[in-house]
């Protein structure tokens, strides 16, 4: 617990190969465990960051020839990530594809029932609709009856992303808390989204990609520290990600020990109902 004997839980890890993105990794010489050296390489990441545990998540980008098979596939894989190292990875997020119609919705059902997983992963940008398209809210309304919580992603510069649209998805499950993923990185998108969030209440946003503080503080200003939840969006066999924001200004300044405490892992905790 390296921030001032503060738990740190990241929230937004992904596992997997992003085939899409031409990001393919493979085993050197000495490496026979494709899952293992993974998991020993974000560990160290994550230990030299200090990050303590990591919420996990397919990646989206995979090849899906054969459909709703490729989609259980790589939630297999990540429930078995989650599995390999427990203390690490308390918690993973699955995906479940809104052009697959009532298969996808089925698939939400396994998730929770065979997986045990807390949550939905929409990332539209490789799902080929809009995050307020019909076929996502039906696949959130489902998950919500199901207690599973939504992951929305809101890159900035990708239209079928934007906050707005996650707004309307967001009205569609009021009494359900939607975590929203990389909302605070850029300047407008950043001030966009507080205004979101202040109209907005079921939604709490994560710090990924978030450049300055300056952003993240605006957030909590605008609607409180119970909102933002820690995360990195960090990817499979990559180097060291950029040193976090919150942590570099948690070690530096003052910051109430609640505040700290929440941010870095208390919320999280609270949203997915972690112990």
């Amino acid at each position: 617990m390296p921030v001032n004997e503060v738990a740190v839980i990241d929230c937004h890890h992904h596992v997997g190969t992003l085939e899409a993105h031409g990001m393919i990794f493979s085993l050197d010489d000495n490496q026979k465990d494709l899952q293992g050296a993974d998991r020993d390489l974000r560990i160290a990441v994550m230990s030299r960051q200090g990050v303590d545990q990591a919420v996990v998540i397919p990646g989206h980008g995979y090849l899906r020839p054969n459909g709703v098979a490729d989609t259980r596939s790589v939630n297999d894989a990540v429930a078995a990530f989650r599995d390999s190292a427990p203390e690490r990875f308390p918690a993973a997020v699955g995906i479940a594809e809104p052009l697959h119609g009532s298969a996808g919705l089925a698939e939400l059902h396994r998730m929770r029932d065979v997986l045990g997983f807390v949550g939905v992963s929409i990332h539209v940008r490789f799902q080929g609709v809009q995050t307020d398209s019909p076929l996502v809210k039906a696949l959130v309304r489902e998950a919500a009856d199901l207690g599973l919580v939504p992951f929305v992603h809101a890159m900035d510069g990708v239209p079928d992303e934007s906050i707005w649209r996650v707004q309307q998805l967001a009205q569609e499950i009021p009494e359900t808390t939607i975590l929203v993923l990389d909302a605070l990185n850029g300047v407008e998108q950043a001030r966009h989204a507080t205004i979101i969030a202040r109209e907005t209440p079921n939604l709490v946003f994560d710090t990924s990609f978030a450049y300055h503080y300056m952003f993240v503080q605006a957030m909590i200003d605008a609607v409180g520290f119970e909102r933002v939840c820690f995360g990195t969006d960090y990817y499979s066999m990559l180097p060291d990600p950029q040193p976090s924001v919150v942590l570099d200004h948690f070690e530096k300044h003052e910051v109430d020990l609640e505040i700290r405490r929440a941010v870095l892992g208390g919320n999280l905790q609270r949203v997915l109902g972690l112990h």
